[in-house]
């Protein structure tokens, strides 16, 4: 199988060029990607940090900051920066470039952008296969950078060992974060920007809030565009990598369950259901749920 896909070797070796290549023909879904993927040996001792939070807290500044300090300790490591898709066109912003640029020439750093898809929280069958990808080389950390869009960040979940959550001080009520759903799935909170009017009050809410509901997550304070407080944020990853187990079978689940599920989908038109539905919604017996039913 492998014969037919000449750039997986160059991918297992390091190669950026194969990497690249490889990534393109996964998203793209080449009609090699079905053994591209069949062939692909991911590591999952290799660790995978998501970061993620609201629009304008700083997460890609933060990124640039951990890619600046990993790559001084002579690890490799990649990112995937995940963009959101318009709606209507598809298309994606794919601002990594422009985010990120200083950092394209460091031969420790690979950055690759890639579209939502419109996928809830920015996260489609694409993401978790490209994450498999980039398992399949010899990284020593995986950073994936999300959409950030409100209740939908929760999605990270379902693809990172850790997740790290970045607020600011104008984030505002620290109840609304619990409310939508980050609480559950932050390893760590990040108040970025903290040498803002209010920072300190603000991480001393949250961290009282957390006692307060017996959750231990740290809650550390970084000046990203300077590199303060992020080699204490990088400590506190790498002691929690420590405790865990790289073959988390719920982490497996949650992928497998979205693979399927997004798989299964692949067979519904859009275009004809929307149709179908136009000329049965102008019956008089028209049921949703009946109609959903014989369309299943």
């Amino acid at each position: 199988m492998q014969r037919d896909v000449p750039e997986l070797n160059g991918l297992f070796e390091g190669d950026y060029r194969s990497l690249a290549r490889i990534i393109s023909m996964v998203e793209n879904d080449h009609p090699l990607s079905a053994n591209i993927l069949l062939s692909l040996k991911p590591d999952y001792r290799i660790p995978v940090i998501g970061i993620t939070g609201p629009p304008g807290a700083g997460k890609s500044t933060l990124v640039n900051a951990l890619l600046e300090q990993i790559s001084k300790l002579g690890k490799r490591t990649a990112v995937l920066a995940i963009d959101p898709s318009s709606p209507f066109n598809k298309g994606s912003l794919l601002g990594d470039r422009i985010r990120m640029g200083k950092q394209f020439n460091d031969p420790n750093i690979y950055i690759r952008s890639m579209a939502s898809r419109g996928a809830l929280g920015g996260l489609s069958e694409k993401s978790i296969e490209i994450t498999d990808v980039l398992r399949s080389a010899p990284f020593d950390m995986i950073l994936i950078e999300t959409v950030g869009v409100g209740q939908s960040e929760i999605d990270i979940m379902g693809l990172a060992d850790q997740t790290v959550v970045v607020l600011v001080p104008e984030s505002g009520d620290e109840i609304q974060h619990v409310k939508s759903g980050l609480m559950e799935i932050a390893d760590v909170f990040v108040v970025n920007k903290a040498d803002r009017e209010g920072a300190d009050l603000f991480a001393s809410k949250l961290s009282k809030m957390l006692k307060q509901k017996d959750e231990e997550i740290p809650v550390l304070k970084t000046i990203a565009d300077q590199s303060i407080g992020v080699n204490k944020l990088l400590e506190k990853l790498f002691s929690n990598l420590d405790s865990q187990d790289r073959l988390n079978i719920d982490l497996l689940f949650e992928k497998a369950w979205r693979l399927i599920q997004q798989k299964r989908m692949r067979s519904i038109d859009k275009t004809d259901l929307k149709k179908l539905l136009s000329e049965q919604s102008k019956l008089d017996r028209f049921n949703l749920y009946g109609f959903v039913e014989s369309y299943y």
